[in-house]
């Protein structure tokens, strides 16, 4: 019965384990700053390093964009009319915003191994364009100023 127990115990650790990670790489963490937090000098790179956001190769990424508005509006994206070809060339397609979001452009000016990475702000309105699955949004593709 104890060894029960401890299996039990056991297989429940790894499986919470497991889900933290998967909350690392959803596009909610990675993309949506909402409310925007209050970091009142070097946002993006404060926002990078907190999120640890790279390249799986541990290099700075080139662009990043956060997004400052409710994430259900975001979920909606995948009910848009306006679906348009992905980047990648895929058989996907994608959907572009019907409105433009808030949202902060973090631009690679120095560095090129993460956390050594320096970006550039540039608050922006623009239109996203996401990949969606049943779910809801699960990459941005681009955004359109």
């Amino acid at each position: 019965m104890i060894l029960m127990v401890i299996i039990f115990l056991l297989l429940l650790f790894w499986e919470h384990e497991l889900n933290g990670d998967a909350v690392a790489v959803t596009l909610e963490h990675l993309h949506v700053d909402y409310p925007q937090s209050d970091v009142p000098i070097r946002y993006c790179n404060h926002m990078i390093i907190q999120r640890v956001i790279k390249e799986p190769n541990n290099s700075c990424k080139k662009e990043h964009i956060f997004i400052h508005e409710r994430p259900r509006y975001i979920n909606s994206v995948c009910n848009s009319l306006k679906r348009v070809a992905c980047q990648n060339h895929s058989a996907l397609l994608c959907f572009q915003s019907e409105t433009k979001f808030k949202m902060t452009v973090c631009k690679l000016t120095e560095g090129t191994r993460y956390p050594a990475c320096g970006y550039h702000i540039s608050p922006t309105e623009g239109f996203i364009v996401v990949t969606c699955d049943d779910i809801g949004p699960v990459n941005i593709q681009r955004y359109l100023e």
